[in-house]
């Protein structure tokens, strides 16, 4: 016999993923914390699936709860229809590779100092990829996100559910105004007045290790975060370390100039994909555009001024 016009007898589809989370606790108040749900949106949600199915899925004593025959046996049921939803939600995110759209979660000082004013360039080599650029920093979930890729400063765990691809090492020293530099007395950076962020507040002691110098600021500001001091560096409000992907601009322009040029931080750029980069033809060209932008600039060259 034909199923075509099989009558379906299911529960109520929207209220299973508060059953599963419940059940999987035993608990509907630690489910209503996953779902970020009250506990009696939990509850009335178990109880519609209850009076649907016309049995009882938990044993409900003291508080508690436990399930019941019935109850393992949908949750079993669920778990496995939610599992295999989450792996066809992700397989259609990691095969969209024909989509125009490219999402891009970056770091905000990347992209607005360095990223941003090369888009246009790369609109017009690239005019039928489109790159929706979503501005966040440390640790990304790209499924949840709704993002192909992200580009992160690889100072934190970056979970071995992604692949990551080097772009480039960072470099970074001392940055200040050109005529800023020839007030500072001696040219001499004890004399300077050192910017500081509160986002990366070890960035003068990681330079000074590297350079091995062994020197103290006149006075010092603080700023909440890495963007601002940069800027204040260019409003020549007094010397900040300057990474050179956020600085290279300023530099190329003679905006800012680097007097003790760059030392390695250690840390590197990358590109933190669910596949291989090769695998999605709008991730290659991003991608193999992204180093090719950046140059030398990996090896802590500075550009011609």
């Amino acid at each position: 016999m034909s199923n075509i016009h099989k009558k379906r007898s299911l529960p109520p589809l929207a209220a299973l993923p508060a059953f599963e989370a419940a059940a999987r606790h035993q608990s509907f108040s630690r489910a209503a914390e996953e779902l970020h749900l009250t506990h009696g949106a939990i509850s009335r949600a178990v109880a519609q699936i209850e009076e649907r199915m016309g049995v009882d899925l938990f044993v409900r004593r003291n508080r508690r709860v436990w399930l019941t025959a019935a109850g393992e046996r949908l949750l079993k049921a669920t778990g496995s229809a939610l599992d295999g939803l989450d792996q066809a939600v992700e397989d259609i995110h990691r095969h969209a590779g024909t989509s125009p759209i490219l999402t891009v979660s970056c770091e905000p000082s990347l992209a607005m100092r360095w990223l941003m004013p090369r888009l246009g360039a790369f609109r017009q080599a690239n005019p039928d990829l489109n790159i929706d650029l979503r501005l966040a920093g440390g640790p990304v979930d790209l499924l949840s996100d709704g993002c192909d890729l992200a580009i992160r400063r690889a100072d934190y765990g970056i979970s071995e559910d992604y692949i990551t691809t080097h772009l480039w090492a960072e470099y970074a020293g001392p940055v200040c105004d050109p005529d800023c530099w020839e007030n500072i007395l001696d040219r001499d950076l004890s004399n300077a007045r050192w910017l500081h962020s509160r986002t990366r507040p070890d960035a003068w002691d990681d330079w000074k290790r590297a350079s091995h110098l062994n020197v103290s600021p006149a006075s010092e500001q603080y700023f909440d975060h890495f963007f601002f001091a940069l800027q204040a560096a260019v409003n020549r409000l007094g010397t900040a370390i300057g990474p050179l992907p956020l600085v290279y601009d300023d530099l190329a322009t003679g905006r800012l100039i680097a007097p003790h040029g760059m030392e390695p931080t250690s840390f590197d750029y990358v590109l933190i994909t669910l596949d291989p980069p090769k695998r999605d033809p709008r991730i290659t060209v991003f991608f193999d555009w992204l180093t090719g932008e950046a140059g030398d600039m990996g090896d802590g060259r500075l550009p011609d001024q």
